[in-house]
């Protein structure tokens, strides 16, 4: 079995929806969804945007080798309706990421790993650190809490609070 680590993140429809719909989405084609990191609103990253992103981390136990892992999780993200502009980045409904595959490093024109810019992120390194802190990253043989210490991005990353609304019934006399 291996561990994989996964980036989620949404800005466009029904956020919380996207996500969730995404990790039903992993557990029945991927493997199973062992940790989940709290779920967090955060500024886009790299481009400007009307609406902010929700970003989760979520620990995945799967038999999947790494690159029949990609093309399943691109398949999720266009099911649920990802449109792809190369090398753009750009407001979508999800984007699901590969952070870690056990300690493999992998680097080929499809597929880097770890994700080379995880570390410059706090909208992954936040929730990463959550669940994953004392994991050493195998490039940088440093723990994922350090790392999150010394990332240097400025943007605005808080824990979402998803607003419960309540319905009042009026009684006509």
């Amino acid at each position: 079995m291996n561990t994989v680590w996964l980036s989620l993140g949404t800005n466009i429809g029904d956020r919380s929806c996207f996500l969730q719909l995404a990790i039903e989405n992993i557990q029945q084609k991927i493997g199973n969804v062992s940790k989940r990191s709290s779920v967090y609103e955060s500024e886009p990253w790299g481009f400007t945007a009307d609406q902010p992103f929700l970003n989760q981390v979520i620990k995945v136990e799967t038999t999947l080798l790494p690159n029949p892992l990609l093309l399943k999780l691109q398949d999720i993200e266009r099911g649920l309706g990802r449109k792809r502009n190369s090398g753009v980045y750009e407001s979508r409904t999800i984007d699901i990421d590969i952070l870690f595959y056990n300690n493999l490093k992998i680097n080929n024109p499809d597929l880097t790993i770890p994700h080379p810019l995880l570390h410059q992120r706090n909208f992954i390194m936040i929730p990463l650190a959550e669940i994953a802190g004392d994991f050493i990253h195998p490039v940088f043989n440093k723990s994922l809490d350090g790392l999150a210490k010394t990332c240097k991005d400025n943007k605005s990353v808080e824990v979402y609070i998803q607003s419960q609304t309540t319905i009042v019934q009026k009684n006509e006399i």
